[in-house]
């Protein structure tokens, strides 16, 4: 069976059984709309980078040894303050609320329905520390480290007096000497321990058992009597960063899903602003990091992007109630909808994650569907202004128009598979969840369109409730309220002089293109292939935006955060190494490390007198932290060191066997491209020692990776070419002709070059979300090509003449064609009101690509019709004479 028959018994059993189709059809996409519902944006790695890839191997193994990306609670607020009055102490139930912990015998901090008992449940951190948690670690260390050396003395004191006790009795001695032989022993023993314990103390400078609540043990910890009384040491930056603000740093567990991260992210965000947390020093609490930040921007642009789908819903609808003649003008876009429900439905049921690429599929998979619909039902407009009407008008419009419109989506998904080859998973998410959709659509188109369109026309009002006829009644008034406001509108700037001829001129540009065309197609083609070429070369000088603060509201909560973070601490994210071999605590493995911390520390401008202002990295939580001031020559007090460490922290930069460890650097915020520079920068100087592996990772790695993929100019101009010979190569699988497939790739081609141009010269920039649209002036051109070039070789299979074959193909395919052009640029235009630069500058993009490809197409595809027809006819006439002078009787030959 051909394809063509296929598609009009699919589209025949449809228009046969109308309703059953339309209740299946519709619950099967209301259903899929209400799972689509449940998806949750993501922002983890995996959106980012292959799983394959070294950087997210890395990023993945770092976040399961020592925690996701953390969660940083700064805490403006004197350090002399913080932790030398009850404020530790508040410090202290802080930390443990944010960890989980519930105190022994108590209820959580809050009661049973508090924040603190919501993370007690949730138990979203893998671990918690800040200063208080330092310092009560601190202090019980040394608590235990004392005791144990007054236990070890008092051992030595008996041991001392055990044997003067046996000295007595092997020699003897009466009850009296024994006594006094033992009583200066232990008197000597005592003086001894004394002498070692006062040496102790004098070597540390802590007198006595320290508590949390002694100042003086405090303050020697916490701050650099050299620097300022109150200035804190520099090698607690990680807890300290100035004498005026502390940082509490929570690392979620790896394994939440994106709702429990948002959970845990409200929560903590309410357990600051609990009263019995509150500093009585005026202190403040602002929650913000890596996973605050994408939580706050995936849910505006998830909410955002909502809002103005609705907006471009109603635009679309608009648009089709005024530019499409037809009976029910709104099913298009109702059959787009049915699609969307069903691509997104479809997505749910897979388990798939919703990312910032995904997202934008729904107003591109709209004005394609849009567009499927359109075409059908043109096609059966067309029959039944012949005379045919029902099923039968329906199966002879898919029969004639089906397997035109189903090349074209074949081609145009084809397009968008070419987005396969991305580094980037969400972009590849992107392209093969439009394959997808652009398949739905067209079965919708065939199926649902089909069945609607074979509905009789109703002959008796319908009978509805009185409130939905009223708020009816309001709709059709407004909408016809609105066609005359419109109309008037019209007809006022119609008499102004220069919009009336602007007005003549753009009706009578049709004609004129067409005329144009046939009289000389080669220079129309030669004119518009210039201006590509200019397009291409201009693309090359485009600019991508990859700076966060102007991609998303400036007035975004957690953007606000992140600069109080990083004027707090000069720094708001960190780029981590992951740091893997044997037994990493050795002196030269450490060595190294610190080595080369404090190379990569020089390189980006810091200077430790300085502090952090003026430099592009800063220190972070490290493992060569934990060595400074110590002697790493040796393995013994490397091992001392680390058993004095508080395993708390410890744990937190070297895993208890050794075998992988972190370091950390914290980085301002800046553009991503410059944030990949640095990058760059931080694994040339990687020169690990034999043995040992050493990756970067971490959220911020992959995403400045991620955007210097999608921001290449070579790996774009490479998606096109790949894109345009995948299309190319369809159009010749389906067509089995190489001229036939040729034809309606050349507008394709030369579009690419327009789009680019017309971006350039608007002046506006791409950005991680538009700069992969290349595809989609490929897949808007490649639908718009092909039905017209398909309808014009139906024009001339028919019998017409060549200016009436075009004619009748662009009063027929080529208004349907502009109809849903115009519907889906509707669309779009309302994306470009957006406060959010990412989806304006997306929708301004776009907007530009789908008329450059609308215009382009109609104006281009006319001359390289005419010139492939003249061709056609002369390879047509050349056979004929071959095959004439075939059949014509030799002469005979000459008689010698």
């Amino acid at each position: 069976m051909r394809v063509k028959d296929g598609l009009e018994r699919v589209a025949r059993a449809a228009a046969a059984r109308p309703l059953p189709v339309l209740v299946v059809v519709g619950a099967l996409a209301l259903g899929g709309g209400a799972l689509a519902l449940g998806l949750e944006p993501s922002t983890g790695p995996d959106t980012l980078a292959g799983r394959s890839s070294p950087a997210y191997r890395a990023t993945a193994e770092l976040h399961r040894r020592f925690g996701d990306d953390a969660i940083d609670v700064l805490i403006r607020e004197p350090v002399a303050q913080l932790v030398l009055t009850a404020d530790l102490g508040r410090t202290i139930q802080l930390e443990g609320c944010l960890g989980g912990n519930v105190p022994k015998g108590a209820k959580p901090y809050g009661g049973a329905h508090s924040p603190c008992a919501g993370l007690a449940q949730l138990k979203p951190a893998r671990v918690v520390y800040g200063p208080g948690t330092f310092l009560n670690e601190s202090v019980t260390t040394v608590q235990n480290a004392m005791l144990g050396e007054f236990q070890a003395e008092r051992r030595t004191v008996q041991q001392a007096v055990d044997a003067a006790r046996a000295a007595a009795k092997a020699q003897k001695l009466s009850a009296a000497d024994t006594k006094v032989a033992v009583d200066s022993a232990r008197s000597a023993a005592n003086q001894q321990a004394t002498t070692d314990l006062e040496r102790l103390a004098l070597s540390s400078g802590i007198q006595g058992i320290p508590q949390i609540d002694s100042k003086p043990f405090i303050s020697q910890i916490v701050f650099d009597p050299a620097r300022g009384a109150s200035v804190p040491k520099s090698r607690f930056a990680y807890l300290f960063p100035n004498r005026d603000a502390a940082l509490i740093q929570v690392r979620l567990r790896p394994d939440l899903t994106t709702r429990e991260r948002t959970k845990a992210i409200a929560l903590v965000r309410a357990a600051v602003r609990m009263p019995m947390f509150a500093s009585q020093h005026g202190g403040t609490y602002t929650v913000s990091g890596v996973p605050v930040v994408a939580d706050d921007l995936a849910a505006t642009v998830t909410s955002g992007i909502a809002l103005l789908l609705g907006a471009a819903v109603v635009a679309m609808a608009l648009a089709l109630l005024l530019a499409f003649r037809a009976r029910r003008q709104l099913l298009p876009l109702l059959v787009a909808l049915a699609a969307a429900g069903l691509t997104f439905g479809a997505m749910a049921l897979a388990g798939v994650a919703l990312t910032m690429a995904s997202i934008a599929v729904l107003p591109v998979l709209i004005g394609l569907a849009v567009d499927y619909a359109v075409q059908v039902q043109s096609r059966v407009e067309e029959e039944r202004t012949n005379g045919v009407e029902g099923a039968e008008a329906v199966a002879r419009a898919a029969r004639a128009g089906a397997p035109t419109i189903a090349t074209a989506a074949l081609a145009t998904g084809t397009g968008f598979l070419v987005l396969l080859l991305s580094p980037v998973p969400m972009v590849r998410g992107f392209g093969l969840l439009l394959v997808i959709g652009i398949a739905l659509a067209f079965a919708c188109a065939l199926t649902a369109g089909s069945a609607a369109l074979a509905l009789p026309p109703r002959t008796r009002p319908v009978r509805v409730p009185g409130p939905l006829a009223a708020a009816a009644g309001i709709l059709g008034a407004a909408l016809i309220g609105a066609r005359e406001l419109l109309g008037a509108a019209a007809r006022t700037l119609g008499r102004l002089a220069p919009l009336r001829a602007l007005g003549r001129a753009v009706a009578a540009a049709p004609a004129r293109i067409l005329d144009a065309s046939l009289r000389r197609p080669g220079r129309v083609l030669v004119v518009a292939a210039a201006l590509a070429v200019v397009g291409w070369v201009a693309d090359t000088r485009t600019s991508v935006v990859s700076d966060v603060q102007r991609l998303v509201p400036g007035d975004l909560p957690a953007l606000r955060d992140l600069h109080t973070l990083q004027d707090a601490t000069d720094s708001s994210g960190e780029i981590d190494v992951l740091i893997r071999g044997r037994d990493l605590a050795r002196p030269q493995v450490v060595r190294w490390m610190q080595s080369y911390q404090g190379r990569v520390l020089h390189r980006f401008g810091y200077v430790e007198a300085k502090g952090c202002r003026t430099a592009t990295l800063c220190p972070a939580f490290s493992l060569p932290d934990l060595f400074q001031g110590t002697n790493v020559k040796s393995a013994s007090a490397i091992d001392a060191l680390l058993r004095s460490v508080p395993p708390y922290f410890s744990s937190a930069v070297l895993t208890r066997d050794r075998t992988a460890a972190t370091l950390a650097f914290g980085i301002r915020l800046m553009p991503l491209d410059e944030q990949q520079r640095v990058i760059e920068g931080l694994r040339a100087e990687l020169n690990p020692p034999a043995g040992v592996d050493a990756q970067l990772a971490g959220l911020p790695v992959l995403a400045a990776q991620a955007n210097a993929d999608l921001s290449s100019t070579w790996r774009r101009l490479l998606t096109l070419l790949a894109g345009l010979l995948a299309v190319f190569l369809v159009l010749l699988a389906a067509f089995r002709r190489f001229e036939r497939a040729l034809v309606p790739i050349v507008p394709i081609v030369l579009a690419t070059g327009w789009s680019a141009l017309l971006v350039y010269a608007t002046g506006v920039p791409l950005n991680p979300l538009s700069a992969t649209l290349g595809a989609l002036v490929i897949a808007i051109s490649t639908e718009f090509s092909v039905l017209l070039s398909e309808r014009f070789l139906q024009e001339r299979g028919a019998g017409h003449e060549l200016a009436a074959a075009l004619a009748r193909t662009y009063r027929s395919t080529g208004r349907a064609v502009l109809v849903s052009g115009v519907t889906a640029i509707a669309g779009f235009g309302v994306l470009a009101l957006s406060d959010i630069r990412m989806l304006r500058d997306f929708g301004i993009v776009t907007f530009v690509d789908l008329t450059v490809s609308l215009l382009g197409v109609l104006a281009v595809l006319p001359s390289v019709l005419v010139l492939s027809d003249r061709a056609a006819l002369r390879v047509a006439f050349r056979r004929m004479r071959t095959r004439r002078r075939a059949r014509s009787p030799r002469p005979p030959a000459p008689i010698a």
